[in-house]
């Protein structure tokens, strides 16, 4: 039986051994030792002067006080255990002891002089069987609390971060035997925890020390236990861990640590998404409720990525009816098993249908009257549309057409068109169809006067098709990483924050308008691609393929002449594009902007 086994036994019994039962007894021998002691003190230890018959009586009176008092304070309530803090057990005991004490010693002030005993012995029990109480205790407790550590084959950690997440992370560790790791040492640049021990774990070093910190103490994993650990610092614990050889785990947020504590599953591996996100984003609830509940919401593509996590955030909202669009059915069911926890697809909150069909939208938009739509139909792989320019035409701009016209037809009065950092002054055959939608959505808010406008953003991390799932599986299957450039970047958003910025800019957005979502600074895509193979502790090869056609090296949020004036958010910039009608819409016109004509792209030749 190995070490961790006899732990988890010695748990199992330490639930069912009876500490309330068993402590009440300990406390009651304890106040007889003590108005022995105290009586032998007073007397100066001549036992022939001391009426012992009449001690025994206040012996029986404290067993009996102290059993009334314990009660009342939960001293010794059913199923209680042995805990590793203590302060309310120890102020618990002292109120009951005082009050022990102090009834004796006014019985014995009273009836004193009359039974031949001394009033100062009480005095001296009462301290003397409250040290003697606190001490078994304390002592219970470290017994208790070896009881309960981590087994020797437990792996060693260090825990970077001594305040309130690393606290609660390290009384976790030290009272469950099921913990798979043991804290051998925290981490903590703050001054006043230096040379000092959190819940008996001593503080080994600042961050700088991380490296002699794991040799020292033979750690082999560093646990980021801080509550506002952002990326920057995660990329700095990343290098830290490997130059110590150490793997990374990162704790929950504190909002989580606070509301339940810490738990087994709480600790995961550090993600590529923690050294590429950012603070979470603080939006307003309110804002968002007050055009979403009780309405009508209708999400096209809501089989993708964005799409379907906007219907999981939407349907916290209180949405009359939630109606999901897609012509993919496979979407369509993850979507709703999302939402509404099942696969079944037996239900009309999920709609086949695909947006290039004009007649078929319009037919759906009179039947089901949405009040609110968004629209994240579109295709968005830039060199396949490089390829087939005239599909980036059908889907992005006559099927935002199309959706358009529905949702005027039927008097929609919130559409937010998704849109893309690509529309910034654009590039590629994916660029010009998106600038060309939020031109037309621009139009229709300032034809209808309704709140028709575009949101603007850019790569999200671990959207279908994106990067991140790319890099993953090729690192999975040992094949080398495609970048395009050395010096290329990109903006990252993940999918929950960029969906919950759609949302607030649906609530805050004007007619007409492009809200351009902040993301922060760009990230070197070959940076990423050297942490990912980090992370996997393989060695793959890097290939630079070359940009390709359309694509940028550097990716913008803001084109040229656009404003970034941000009235409402803090993350979202407001601006406003050209605006073009529909009868004004020219295929050939977009085909020329891209260097080639309806009649050579390569869907019209095969």
């Amino acid at each position: 039986m190995t070490a961790h086994s006899r732990g988890l036994l010695g748990e199992k019994y330490l639930r069912k051994f009876p500490v309330g039962r068993f402590l009440y007894f300990i406390d009651v021998l304890l106040w007889m030792i003590a108005i022995v002691l105290a009586a032998l003190l007073r007397y100066e230890f001549a036992v022939d002067q001391i009426s012992w018959s009449i001690y025994a009586g206040f012996f029986v009176g404290a067993a009996a006080l102290q059993l009334v008092f314990g009660l009342v304070l939960n001293l010794y309530r059913k199923g209680m255990r042995f805990r590793a803090g203590g302060f309310e057990d120890t102020v618990g005991v002292f109120l009951a002891t005082a009050a022990v004490g102090s009834v004796l010693w006014i019985v014995s002030l009273i009836f004193g002089g009359t039974w031949g005993i001394s009033r100062g012995v009480m005095l001296i029990a009462t301290p003397g069987a409250l040290m003697m109480m606190l001490g078994v205790r304390f002592l219970a407790r470290i017994l208790v609390s070896r009881a309960r550590q981590p087994g020797p084959d437990s792996e060693p950690a260090l825990i970077l971060g001594g305040g309130y997440v690393g606290s609660n992370l390290i009384r976790w560790m030290m009272s469950d035997p099921a913990s798979p790791y043991r804290p051998v040492g925290v981490i903590d640049d703050d001054p006043n925890l230096a040379r000092r021990n959190v819940h008996g774990v001593q503080v080994v070093g600042t961050f700088a020390d991380i490296e002699e910190a794991a040799r020292r103490t033979g750690a082999t994993v560093l646990i980021v236990a801080i509550g506002a650990a952002d990326a920057a610092l995660l990329r700095r614990v990343q290098d830290a861990a490997k130059r110590g050889r150490l793997s990374v785990k990162v704790m929950p947020p504190i909002g989580q640590v606070v509301a339940r504590g810490v738990q087994g599953g709480d600790l995961r591996d550090l993600s590529i998404e923690d050294l590429l996100g950012r603070q979470p984003v603080e939006t307003d609830v309110s804002e968002i409720a007050s055009y979403l509940m009780d309405k009508r919401v209708l999400v096209t593509g809501a089989g993708g990525s964005i799409g379907s996590q906007l219907c999981t955030e939407i349907a916290k909202y209180g949405p009359a009816e939630l109606i999901m669009l897609d012509r993919d059915e496979t979407g369509l069911q993850q979507a709703l098993i999302s939402v509404h926890g099942n696969g079944l697809l037996d239900t009309n909150a999920v709609v086949l249908a695909d947006i290039r069909e004009a007649d078929t939208l319009e037919a759906i938009f009179r039947a089901r009257r949405p009040e609110v739509v968004f629209h994240a139909a579109a295709l968005k792989h830039l060199p396949m549309l490089e390829q087939y320019p005239d599909e980036a035409w059908k889907s992005n701009v006559l099927g935002t057409l199309h959706v358009l016209q529905a949702a005027e037809a039927v008097g929609v009065e919130t559409f937010i068109n998704i849109s893309t950092d690509k529309a910034a002054n654009p590039t590629s055959a994916l660029g010009h169809s998106k600038r060309v939608a939020e031109k037309i959505t621009a139009w229709f808010g300032h034809t209808t006067g309704r709140n028709y406008l575009s949101v603007r953003f850019g790569n999200v991390i671990g959207s279908r098709g994106s990067m991140l799932p790319t890099f993953i599986r090729l690192i999975a299957e040992d094949k080398p990483l495609t970048v395009t450039h050395p010096d290329a970047t990109r903006y990252f958003m993940t999918i929950p924050e960029a969906c919950q910025l759609v949302l607030q800019a649906g609530g805050i957005g004007r007619s007409g308008e492009v809200l351009i979502l902040d993301m922060g600074e760009p990230v070197s895509i070959l940076e990423v691609a050297q942490r990912m193979i980090a992370m996997s502790g393989k060695d793959i090869e890097i290939v630079f393929t070359g940009l390709r056609d359309g694509e940028k090296l550097h990716e913008e949020l803001v084109g040229a002449g656009e404003s970034e004036d941000r009235p409402f958010h803090p993350l979202i910039s407001h601006t406003s594009v050209d605006t073009l009608a529909p009868d004004h819409l020219d295929k050939e016109s977009f085909m020329r902007r891209l260097g080639t004509t309806p009649h050579n792209t390569k869907e019209s030749s095969r």
